[in-house]
């Protein structure tokens, strides 16, 4: 099925970009959430008359997304789960999860802007990336531990993993001045 597309979608195009898709995606996703519109002579006309329309409304929200982006820049966010002793968490941590501890730092977020491609299930650290915008997208640190306790021991490991680094660099530095 042809479409016309009323914004940006990811690894498909951009606004006002004529793209064939399967038509259960077209029928299912793009047409639903008024992403997309059929490619007809009649829709075509409508796009046009309504592009500078459409091109500032999606300014608005790509400058309220870069605002909210620039407000979650270095949020961590620390969670308390129960694991065993390998690591291993009892239950996951999902999208609704993050959303939760998101919604709790002041963020207001839609589970559907939160990219994480599988569960979390262990212990550690990771980078959950929060699409706001088609254009638009943030980093969030998601710490998981067992207790508060462990939370001082991740950052100790992290900052001493950090430390071989800065101090090989600043040897080569030195060979190289030499």
């Amino acid at each position: 099925m042809e479409i016309i597309l009323l914004e940006r979608v990811e690894k498909l195009g951009f606004m006002g970009d004529v793209v064939k898709v399967k038509d259960g995606y077209a029928r299912n996703y793009l047409l639903p959430t008024k992403k997309a519109i059929r490619s007809t002579k009649a829709n075509l006309a409508y796009f046009e008359a309504q592009k500078a329309q459409l091109e500032a409304k999606n300014l608005k929200h790509k400058s309220e997304a870069d605002k909210l982006a620039e407000k979650m820049k270095g949020l961590s966010i620390s969670m308390v789960r129960q694991a065993a002793e390998t690591g291993q968490l009892y239950g996951s941590v999902t999208i609704r999860d993050l959303q939760k501890e998101i919604s709790l730092a002041g963020f207001e977020v839609a589970r559907k802007q939160i990219v994480l491609e599988n569960s979390i299930k262990t212990l550690g650290s990771y980078d959950v990336k929060i699409s706001l915008h088609p254009d638009v997208a943030q980093t969030v640190k998601i710490n998981i531990a067992r207790s508060e306790d462990d939370f001082q021991n991740l950052k100790e490991e992290v900052t001493e993993s950090e430390a071989p680094a800065v101090e090989a660099k600043a040897e080569e530095e030195t060979k190289t001045e030499e």
